[in-house]
């Protein structure tokens, strides 16, 4: 008798995620000869990243792969560097090594979700490298995908937000998803029938965040008004318009070369001639490129800068994150830090 369903389903979604691990890695000049890629798991307790992590320990130890765990406390609950241990005790205990707990500490920046989710890729990141893992996976689920193709949209940021999280993403595709084409009640029905253990983190219930506010609110409101499936069509959704915005920045990243003059500054008359999507794109590099974060450029900083171009009157400087600053000087877009 085979495993439940829902632990065979995990366990195939985690399987084809390693043996694409596994091909990358083969195929590196860089890696080293005879010894196994490590793979990590980043695992907080709770029944997605608890369920990854079992996955992760059985299929590794039918393929040429080690397999370790990360757990991160943020510090921002009481108790929570018991926790930290006992999550890492837990990892152990599957047969996943090395495992490492790492203490971080949230800024403020963006907000206490952009700032912990910010800390924790830090963390991640530097036990990666640490550690030379060639792969850290991540226990997003399809449900989580629809949550943040919403969240997107009620930003108003443009094509790439409602794009999602990617299946692989991160330097050198260091993350992986592999849950993302499943929903949330499987991967727990896998934690109940493997009898694991898993830690409901009280602030996915805490009206105060807004993804919590979106779960237990704007989604169940959502399916009452136009019938089950919208998690389904969300999901979609994102793959549609990760391609389509992946089409979009390919064409942005080439463009970028015609529109700047020999000093590599960038001429307002071309950057006009440029369909808007990718003009806007172009900016946004421009932008990060300059110090920008990222994560801290919206539409509304780009469709300011934009007007520079399409809508020129005088105006002056647009102060931009990072302190960054975009000028228009003489035909030419100057964007710097100020």
């Amino acid at each position: 008798m085979g495993p439940h369903p829902a632990v065979a389903a995990i366990r195939l979604a985690v399987r084809r995620v390693l043996h694409d691990v596994l091909t990358e890695h083969q195929t590196t000049p860089s890696a080293t000869p005879g010894r196994h890629p490590l793979v990590l798991v980043a695992c907080s307790g709770g029944a997605d990243s608890m369920a990854l992590a079992s996955a992760l320990a059985f299929e590794a130890r039918k393929l040429d792969l080690r397999a370790g765990g990360i757990t991160v406390d943020h510090g921002l609950q009481e108790g929570s560097e018991q926790r930290a241990r006992e999550v890492a005790d837990r990892m152990t205990a599957l047969g996943l090594d090395p495992v490492e707990t790492v203490t971080v500490t949230v800024g403020r920046d963006g907000g206490p979700e952009a700032a912990a989710r910010d800390a924790r890729y830090a963390a991640l990141d530097a036990v990666a490298e640490r550690h030379g893992a060639t792969a850290i996976l991540l226990g997003h689920t399809r449900d989580d995908q629809a949550e943040t193709v919403l969240l997107g949209l009620a930003r108003g940021s443009g094509i790439r937000s409602l794009s999602g999280m990617a299946a692989v993403s991160g330097t050198a595709g260091r993350y992986r998803r592999p849950f993302l084409e499943l929903d949330r009640q499987t991967v727990r029905k896998a934690c109940i029938a493997q009898e694991l253990a898993v830690w409901d983190d009280p602030h996915n219930s805490d009206p105060a965040y807004t993804r919590s506010r979106l779960r237990h609110e704007g989604l169940p409101a959502l399916e009452k008004a136009l019938g089950k499936g919208v998690v389904e069509a969300l999901a979609r959704t994102a793959q549609l318009s990760r391609d389509d915005a992946d089409a979009l920045d390919s064409w942005a990243a080439d463009a970028e070369a015609h529109v700047r003059d020999e000093t590599g500054r960038l001429e307002c008359a071309k950057l006009h001639g440029l369909p808007p999507a990718v003009r806007r794109r172009v900016l946004r590099r421009a932008m990060i490129a300059e110090g920008a974060p990222a994560g801290s450029l919206f539409a509304r900083h780009i469709e300011e800068v934009d007007r520079l171009i399409t809508g020129w009157r005088g105006q002056g400087a647009i102060n931009l994150p990072g302190r960054v600053e975009a000028r228009r000087q003489g035909g030419r877009l100057v964007i710097r830090q100020g």
